[in-house]
């Protein structure tokens, strides 16, 4: 249990004085599973799915269903990657996750440290601390289907105060899929000063290219009988992206009981795309650019002994921002979308700056020798500055566009915990916490043809926790045997969310609104240990119960002789759709004592049942995926390896939907059985 966790409070704690549910994904971990895709190592933590939509491309499923609703935090060294009000369902792409050191996922709402977004879970990726001496690491890999990946690192001292790093990242596939070629290439560069005994610094610099084609969903029968089709061809819904973040965190060790941390930082994002999912009722290509300007300003203040804890910061960001948004006609063959003409119509060009300034509190109090309470909040304020940057309004109801204006959000959360050390590596804990996520750029100023977005209101969530964790340790009368450690964690939840964002028709015109209220509960359950000195095992599961409260729909259907008729119905009672009932992972690792440089891994991942829509008539069986992973060191300079995703070659769906009143289902088509082999090779 003294295992340390950093995301929480910034800094370096033990996980067991958390009032809070952590998932850790270490260095060798990340070493050994050598991640292709996010989900490759995240679906290792109980109560996580992140998808594969092709690429890196991801939607997450964290205490929420699979969707692209922006109630996750990505965080690279504890900094948000985007700011509040753009987030990126697939922004994890937008993360050198595979050169990371180590990964730690925090599940449901995150502590007063953080504020929008952080419903679901947050995820931070950290990345790996200059060398004190010179060191180099390349490793090349290639695979199914058309895989080639390099990974190059190198770093070194440059005198007693500093030291330097740098990761390389560059990946080409040609996708599974026809015409779904991807490519992206990272780079980080880290530096670490010591500039005097009391201050400390790291600086850096991340940037991230990606390049990557349109994927289409398919109807059943392709999915069952030509899972590599794409209807999606040359440029078709594309997506490029430039990521660049460069932040310095400053640690100013007052005296021992006293930590001053400043960490200014600046974002340059731009992305050009084509929504794939709207290229069949409103194709459109997008610009979207910002760049951010912020600091994180944190007081740690320690007293009564190490019994007591303050913790008071101040979050500020700045981020102007543009839009631009292309009408363009789709040319077509059959059911293939084969390119696409520019009509010379713009649907949007407006610009954005948003200003936040988020003061927290976070304290901590030994109660007792075996009780800890935690008591904080953060207040939010966002301001929003649009402006319109067209003359005139179309015609066009579905591309309505407010009138240039000035909006503002504030939200307060509360947050407070109780830990109890009830035995020496056994705890309980019990929290609740507030949390909220603001309306995005895109929510409140492309409403399509929704009336009143920019009237929308940040969307809030509530969460009660009770989770135990620890650890059992068998100790051996017999000196040479290793000892045998169990650990466990179990967290159960619930979490209710209202005014989430709906649609419904009233008087025939589509109004967005806040009106949404679901609940979301759940077990979460991880054990890992060894059977034998060479033979370990870890299990993570999940049991999920996700309803709509009070929930409404708008549903459309064509009627004969009415056209396209719209009605609003309430999905109150019903399962949330795309939340699967259950999520497992089990792997069971062999490292032969007598062969200390072999390590040979299988792993299940399952997928439960989940129904397809809101209105629970349609289900996806789910799916059940082995691996098989074998790294063998043939010196401490080199290391080969090889991994076998899908072993059985399953048939499987890692999206799988229809909208309301649609029998016909959608499936996004999983990876088929690949094979991947590497090499890696240290100076």
């Amino acid at each position: 249990m003294e295992t340390l966790v950093v995301t929480s409070t910034r800094e370096a704690r033990n996980k067991s004085e958390l009032a809070e549910s952590v998932g850790i994904i270490d260095e060798n971990t990340l070493n050994f599973v050598g991640p292709a895709h996010p989900a490759e190592v995240l679906n290792r933590v109980a109560g996580v799915h992140i998808n594969n939509l092709g690429g890196e491309g991801h939607m997450s499923s964290i205490r929420q269903p699979i969707s692209t609703a922006g109630v996750y935090l990505f965080l690279e060294d504890g900094i948000p990657t985007r700011p509040t009000g753009f987030f990126n369902h697939n922004g994890l792409y937008e993360v050198n996750i595979a050169q990371g050191s180590k990964l730690e996922v925090t599940k449901g709402p995150g502590s007063a440290l953080y504020g929008s977004d952080a419903i679901g879970g947050v995820i931070n990726s950290i990345t790996k601390p200059a060398p004190k001496q010179r060191e180099a690491n390349i490793n090349l890999e290639v695979g199914q289907p058309g895989w080639r990946r390099a990974l190059v690192s190198a770093g070194t001292d440059i005198s007693e105060r500093h030291a330097i790093r740098a990761d390389l990242n560059t990946t080409d596939s040609s996708g599974y899929r026809d015409d779904s070629d991807y490519s992206r290439s990272s780079t980080n560069i880290r530096l670490d000063s010591q500039l005097n005994d009391q201050l400390s610094a790291k600086t850096v610099l991340a940037y991230s290219k990606v390049d990557q084609s349109g994927v289409s969903s398919l109807e059943q029968d392709d999915f069952e009988n030509d899972p590599t089709k794409n209807r999606f061809k040359g440029d078709v819904g594309f997506r490029k992206v430039d990521a660049l973040r460069l932040s310095s965190e400053f640690n100013y060790h007052v005296n021992d009981e006293q930590l001053l941390t400043i960490t200014p930082f600046y974002r340059d994002n731009s992305m050009t795309m084509m929504p794939s999912w709207m290229v069949s009722y409103d194709p459109n290509l997008r610009d979207y650019q910002f760049q951010s300007y912020g600091a994180l300003i944190k007081f740690r203040q320690n007293f009564l002994g190490g019994k007591g804890l303050i913790i008071a910061g101040l979050d500020t960001d700045y981020t102007p921002s543009s839009y631009r948004e292309q009408d363009i006609s789709m040319i077509t063959d059959g059911d293939f979308y084969t390119g696409y003409n520019t009509t010379g119509t713009e649907h949007y060009n407006f610009d954005a700056q948003q200003t936040s300034a988020s003061p927290y509190l976070h304290t901590e109090w030994q109660l007792a020798e075996r009780w800890r309470l935690q008591v904080g909040a953060r207040y939010d304020y966002f301001q929003v500055k649009y402006q319109d940057n067209l003359n005139e309004q179309t015609a066009d109801n579905k591309h309505l566009r407010p009138e240039a204006q000035t909006l503002s959000f504030n939200e307060l959360s509360p947050k407070a915990g109780l830990v109890y050390q009830y035995r020496d590596a056994h705890n309980a804990y019990l929290s609740y916490r507030h949390a909220f996520r603001a309306p995005t750029v895109g929510n409140l100023f492309r409403p399509g043809s929704s009336l009143n977005s920019e009237q929308l209101q940040p969307v809030s969530s509530d969460s009660i926790e009770l989770g135990l964790r620890g650890q059992w340790l068998e100790k051996k009368s017999d000196a040479s045997a290793s000892n045998r450690a169990i650990q466990y964690e179990l967290a159960l939840y619930d979490m209710t969310t209202r005014n989430d964002i709906v649609s419904h028709v009233s008087n025939g015109d589509r109004i967005s609104s806040n009106a949404g209220k679901t609940r979301h509960r759940g077990l979460e359950a991880s054990i890992a240990g060894k059977l034998s000195p060479s033979l370990s095992y870890s299990l993570a599961w999940t049991v999920t119960k996700q309803q709509y409260e009070d929930y409404s729909y708008v549903f459309g259907q064509f009627v004969p002789g009415k056209g396209y008729v719209s009605e609003t119905r309430n999905y109150s009672g019903f399962d949330v759709g795309k939340a699967p009932k259950t999520l497992g992972n089990f792997s069971l690792t062999y490292h032969p004592t007598q062969l200390p440089g072999l390590r040979v891994e299988t792993e299940v991942e399952q997928v439960g049942r989940y129904f397809t829509d809101e209105t629970n008539t349609a289900q996806y069986a789910g799916h059940r995926l082995f691996n098989l992973r074998a790294n063998y060191a043939l010196s401490p300079q080199i290391e080969i390896y090889t991994r076998v995703m899908n072993l059985t070659d399953e048939r499987y769906s890692t999206y799988t939907s229809n909208p309301v009143g649609d029998s016909d289902i959608d499936y996004r088509p999983g990876l088929p059985r690949s094979a991947y082999l590497g090499a890696r090779l240290a100076f």
